[in-house]
């Protein structure tokens, strides 16, 4: 493998490049007509635009994605994460083009993608699942049968999606019909598919993910777990590995667990087993993603090893020469998602021009960044501006290292996710491990942020105060 085009871009599109560009692999970014000037085309040993800002007509056109890659003879496609990255269709078409797609299968990424085929592959795995039904439901007399038998509170879920679209809580059968009927066009909308399925509400859980990477000869990894519990409307912002929770019995079950649903559909290259976690320490199977994961380097951090030079290195055919009594974690690693979001506004979109960005250094510091100085965010895309990556020997010092480099990160011109990410840091829940998947419902509003910014202007200015006087002291000469 030669030459890798990357279809993708910002932070995730320069993290690919960075390693293929370390192995001696030339690469090719794709843009969109806003993106000309972009970083990620800067880094890039060739550049080609493929249409206009909407990434309907853009990043997601497979097919002059294709059309580009034959022309400037490349062996292989890296889709980053989103876009094409879980688009079976496109993984057939640069087979079909003799062009190596660096994930997946298309039948893996097919029945993964969708839950209940998901759910049907790993039955006879042993995996533990959430009570509830194997098959898309449209009937609400039916759901309300199923939601009795199981209990409230349910959980309403998109079969073809995930980011919390098409997902609905309900507390009663009073609610369930209408419930279901929003879920249901939401999934139309996000997905082109409505099908929903029930299954039982887990309260109080915690999101807890596995890494694995599996080669064409048979051999499969975990590269551990790695906690997502602290999100907003049930996308994650801040992930840290190892857990907190974990215990080495629990964790090395769920590394096996993991394993067995990615060998239930012959996967091939990275994926990302995901689980919840209920306040017992049970947990069940909820899905996999077929794709590098956004939070992928606090695995990497941990387990000390370049996760897209293995995805590349499977791709090739080559054999994972890493066994799984080799790997050992190694400190703590947390990630802050730094998005353009407004996190006093209900974290909606902040769009605007950077006119301060300056990013954090440091030992313990690394920054997988996609923007710089003066630069305009688009309206047409994830808002991500970078992932903000800490690491130490334990996790207090990993959070310590957080705190500093989100003080240390400066940008003016949009509101960022840079304010809630200290506060989550500062957090007594947070900080003692003693949280879930509700901690923002549980113990943040945009009242507690201002509060704390209060408190510590406060306690800045009677610092400065104090020095002020000292100096005077020292200044002032005797007559």
């Amino acid at each position: 493998m030669k030459k890798i085009l990357v279809a993708n871009r910002g932070e995730i599109a320069i993290r690919v490049m960075r390693t293929a560009k370390q192995m001696g692999i030339k690469t090719v970014a794709v843009y969109s007509e806003v993106d000309r000037h972009a970083p990620h085309v800067k880094y890039a040993g060739e550049a080609v635009c493929i249409g206009p800002a909407p990434s309907a007509e853009s990043y997601l056109r497979g097919d002059k994605i294709i059309e580009v890659a034959k022309a400037m003879d490349v062996d292989g496609i890296h889709p980053g994460y989103g876009f094409l990255s879980e688009n079976a269709e496109f993984a057939e078409l640069c087979e079909a083009n003799d062009i190596t797609f660096i994930g997946p299968r298309s039948k893996a990424i097919q029945m993964m993608g969708d839950k209940l085929a998901a759910k049907d592959a790993v039955k006879d795995y042993d995996i533990p699942m959430v009570p509830g039904v194997d098959h898309a439901i449209t009937d609400p007399k039916e759901a309300i049968s199923i939601a009795k038998e199981i209990g409230f509170p349910i959980l309403i879920k998109a079969a073809a999606g995930g980011g919390g679209k098409g997902m609905r809580i309900v507390e009663k059968e009073a609610d369930l019909e209408s419930q279901m009927s929003r879920a249901i066009s939401e999934a139309t909308s996000a997905f082109g598919d409505g099908s929903v399925f029930i299954e039982k509400y887990v309260t109080s859980p915690r999101h807890i993910e596995i890494q694995v990477m599996a080669d064409m000869h048979g051999n499969y990894l975990h590269f551990f777990e790695r906690e997502c519990s602290i999100q907003r409307r049930h996308q994650k912002v801040v992930e840290e590995a190892p857990s907190a929770i974990l215990t080495p019995e629990l964790r090395e079950k769920m590394g096996q667990a993991a394993i067995n649903v990615a060998r239930s559909c012959d996967y091939i290259g990275a994926g990302t087993v995901e689980f919840l976690m209920d306040a017992d320490h049970n947990f069940y199977f909820l899905e996999m993603n077929t794709r590098l994961q956004v939070e992928h380097p606090v695995s990497e951090i941990i387990s000390g090893v370049d996760l897209v030079e293995l995805q590349i290195k499977v791709a090739r055919g080559e054999v994972l020469d890493i066994k799984q009594e080799d790997l050992k974690i190694n400190g703590h690693a947390l990630e802050l998602r730094v998005y353009a979001e407004d996190p006093l506004n209900d974290f909606l979109p902040s769009v605007g021009n950077l006119e301060v960005y300056q990013l954090p250094v440091g030992e313990h510091v690394r920054v997988d960044n996609g923007f710089e100085e003066g630069m305009d965010i688009p309206i047409y895309y994830d808002p991500m501006l970078s992932k903000l990556i800490t690491f130490g020997k334990t996790r207090s010092e990993a959070i310590e290292w957080m705190i500093y480099a989100i003080d240390n990160y400066h940008v003016k011109g949009v509101q960022t996710t840079l304010p809630f990410g200290r506060f989550v840091c500062k957090h007594e829940a947070f900080r003692s491990g003693n949280f879930d998947t509700h901690f923002v419902k549980d113990y943040y509003s945009p009242s507690t942020l201002d509060e704390a910014s209060e408190v510590e202007a406060e306690i800045a200015a009677k610092l400065a105060l104090k020095q002020y006087l000292e100096d005077q002291k020292l200044l002032r000469v005797p007559n």
